[in-house]
């Protein structure tokens, strides 16, 4: 007798040994979906997080897609029409040139890493900002996370204090968790820190309820909960708890409070970093990284300066100029610069000849990307782009490079796998490479 048919395929499947495993399963009170699910997870890389250089990472992203030409990455020697209505600064790093716009930055450039030879090909600006947010170009199939939420899954929360803050606001739907958990998602302080009545929401008691009353809800909620967890299992209600220990240590602790404080810094400090948007934004972030989140991601002014780029570029310049130098130069003094990772990121750059209406259009094919701290090194430029600025010259640098660098300062593996629903192992990074010519070289 026969023992299988060619042509069947289940035969050569269905032994006694598989027979033997699916009782196995049985007795252990497994479904076939459940040990799938441990299978794939069994079969996923997994790397242990390992002290990293960085502690914490500020993003500023600056949206609409500011011009490497009007910023980091002049071209005095091109034609007018490329070379825009601006001229150029010296900097602290000997020979190296920026916009006349940057005069602050310029001056503590010595400190920092510009990265002019970003590309990745994107031109709409959703598309290029889900680069920059997630470092993976978008999926039709699968919501990716935002860095800060995969910093937020692999750290965790410290000092009692959320891992992820966007400020004011989450800016775009792609600084959200995507396919990790939403306990994972950023918190948003739901306030402009510039305005004289900041206050961030959620970070008091509501009025009327006092320590008391406080401990009683939390009580009577933990008691709800666990009476529905006996009924379900479900990532809303592990988010949701998730959600709620974070409020209770955030509402009940007098520091992760007082981080939140911008009325404690003196005044001479505000000034520094200004008194309008960017500054206190910025000075924020300063504060929250000092007392232990672990990725802050804020955004500065709009560049998307299709017409009158003069203007437009006169209009915002000076105040993210100055607050970004008070920033990177403030960590320094501190000695918090060594282990906070500052980059300054745009979705994308700028066309590099002027258009009819005196401005610039999407250009994603190059761009420049200001690192500073986390150790990256001081006074390097990094890769460089053709005469016009119109393509990557020499050093191409991939949004994929860019992620898994952040990530290693942190000490988080950029290929490790995180579990997506449908329990599809997905690598933090696809194919990045660590950047070793912009890091500090190990003694």
């Amino acid at each position: 007798m026969k023992e299988s048919c060619p042509g069947n395929p289940f035969a050569n499947d269905f032994s006694r040994r598989g027979f033997l495993h699916v009782g196995l399963l049985g007795g252990l009170g497994l479904s076939l979906p459940q040990f799938l699910s441990m299978e794939a997870k069994a079969q996923q890389k997994q790397y242990k997080t390992r002290e990293g250089v960085a502690k914490s990472v500020i993003q500023i992203f600056l949206p609409g897609g500011m011009a490497h030409q009007e910023s980091w990455d002049p071209k005095p020697y091109a034609p007018t029409e490329y070379r825009g209505p601006f001229g150029t600064i010296n900097t602290s790093i000997k020979g190296i040139k920026f916009s006349q716009n940057l005069k602050h930055t310029a001056k503590i450039a010595d400190k920092m890493t510009i990265i002019r030879s970003m590309a990745h090909g994107e031109a709409a600006h959703e598309r290029g900002t889900h680069n920059m947010f997630t470092g993976y170009k978008p999926s039709p199939a699968l919501r990716y996370p935002a860095m800060g939420s995969v910093v937020a899954h692999e750290l965790g929360p410290h000092n009692n204090l959320p891992p992820y803050v966007c400020v004011p606001s989450v800016p775009n739907e792609f600084a959200n968790s995507g396919y990790l958990s939403s306990a994972f998602g950023p918190f948003a302080i739901g306030s402009e820190p510039s305005r004289g009545d900041f206050k961030v929401r959620d970070l008091s008691m509501p009025g009327g309820v006092d320590d008391t009353r406080f401990n009683r809800r939390r009580n009577l909620l933990e008691t709800v909960d666990h009476h529905f967890r006996t009924i379900e299992e479900s990532d809303a209600l592990d988010s949701m708890d998730a959600f709620y220990q974070h409020a209770y240590k955030l509402i009940s602790s007098q520091e992760a409070r007082e981080a939140f404080n911008l009325k404690a810094e003196p005044e001479a400090v505000q000034n520094r970093y200004g008194m309008n948007t960017p500054g206190q934004r910025m000075l924020l972030a300063r504060r929250l990284v000092e007392a232990g989140t672990r990725f802050v991601s804020l955004t500065a002014g709009g560049w998307d300066h299709h017409d009158n780029i003069k203007n437009g570029i006169q209009q915002q310049m000076p105040s993210v100029d100055q607050a970004i130098a008070a920033l990177i130069s403030d960590l320094d003094e501190r000695g918090l610069l060594d282990s906070t990772l500052v980059m300054v990121t745009s979705e994308f750059g700028r066309t590099p000849k002027i258009n009819g209406t005196g401005g610039r259009d999407h250009w994603p094919r190059v761009f420049s990307v200001g690192l500073a701290g986390g150790g990256v090194q001081r006074g390097l430029v990094h890769g460089s782009s053709d005469a016009l600025g119109g393509e990557p010259e020499e050093d191409m640098v991939g949004i994929e490079d860019l992620a898994t660098t952040v990530y290693n300062q942190l000490g988080i593996t950029g290929d490790k796998e995180l579990m997506s629903p449908g329990d599809r192992p997905i690598e933090i990074v696809d194919g990045g490479r660590i950047l070793d010519e912009i890091l500090v070289k190990k003694a």
